[in-house]
C-alpha cells in the first residue's frame, strides 16, 4: 500500500505511521529524516539541499522531491511506503503526480486545534536524557523531575502554545487544502483522532481496510 498521511502537527501522524508500518511491513518516509540522511550520505540531492541548509534557508520543493524520488527507488519501497510530512502543499502534490508516483490512499487524522494545543503544551522533556512526559497523560513521579535520571523537565520551544499556534496556522493555510485536492481524486479517507491511542489506531486500520 502506498500511503500519504496528513494531519496537523501533534495530531499523532508519526505514531500511526509507526503502527501501520509495523503491520504492513512497509517503510515510513519522513521528509525530515530523509533530508538528514541525504545530507549525511552526501548524495547529489543531499549536496544540493546542504547549500540551502547551510544558509538557513528552506530546502526548495524540487530538491525535496528529488530526495524523495531517490528514496522511493530503493528496494524496501517495492511493496509500498508511507509518506509522512510530504506533500505539504498543492505544488508538492502536483509534482508528485508529475513524477508518476502512484498513491493508493491519503489518510487525514483530524484533531481539533484546542486539543492539539492542550496535548502539545502539556509535553515535558528531560534536558539530560531526552525522556518525554505529559502533565496529563504521562506524569512523572515527582513533578518537574525525570523518572529515569532525575534531570529537570522542560518545555521544548516547539511545544510552547505560541509556537504551536503558528504551526497550526501554517498547516491550515498550506497543507489543509490537500484534503480537497485528494478528495476530488477519490483517494481521501479521514479518521477522527481519539483520546486513547488504541481507539485512533482501530479507526485508522478500519479506514485503510487492514
Amino acid at each position: 500500500m502506498k500511503l500519504i498521511l496528513l494531519g496537523a502537527p501533534g495530531a499523532g501522524k508519526g505514531t500511526q505511521a509507526e503502527l501501520i508500518c509495523e503491520k504492513l511491513k512497509i517503510p515510513t518516509i519522513s521528509t525530515g529524516n530523509i533530508i538528514r540522511e541525504a545530507l549525511k550520505n552526501g548524495t547529489e540531492m543531499g549536496l544540493k539541499a546542504k547549500a540551502f541548509v547551510d544558509e538557513g534557508k528552506l530546502v526548495p520543493d524540487e530538491v525535496v522531491i528529488g530526495i524523495i524520488k531517490e528514496r522511493l527507488a530503493k528496494d524496501d519501497c517495492k511493496n509500498g511506503f508511507i509518506l509522512d510530512g510530504f506533500p505539504r502543499t498543492i505544488p508538492q502534490a502536483e509534482a508528485l503526480d508529475t513524477m508518476g508516483i502512484e498513491i493508493d490512499k491519503v489518510l487525514s487524522i483530524e484533531v481539533k486545534d484546542e486539543d492539539i494545543i492542550r496535548r502539545m503544551s502539556g509535553r515535558r522533556v528531560c534536558g539530560d536524557c531526552g525522556a518525554s512526559y505529559h502533565i496529563e497523560y504521562k506524569k512523572p513521579v515527582v513533578e518537574g523531575v525525570c523518572n529515569v535520571c532525575g534531570g529537570e523537565l522542560t518545555i521544548r520551544k516547539d511545544d510552547k502554545p505560541e509556537t504551536v499556534l503558528d504551526r497550526l496556522k501554517v498547516y491550515h493555510e498550506q497543507t489543509e487544502p490537500l484534503k480537497e485536492y485528494y478528495g476530488k481524486k477519490g483517494m481521501l479517507v479521514t479518521v477522527e483522532g481519539q483520546e486513547e491511542l488504541k481507539d485512533t489506531t482501530k479507526l485508522t486500520f478500519e479506514a485503510l481496510g487492514i
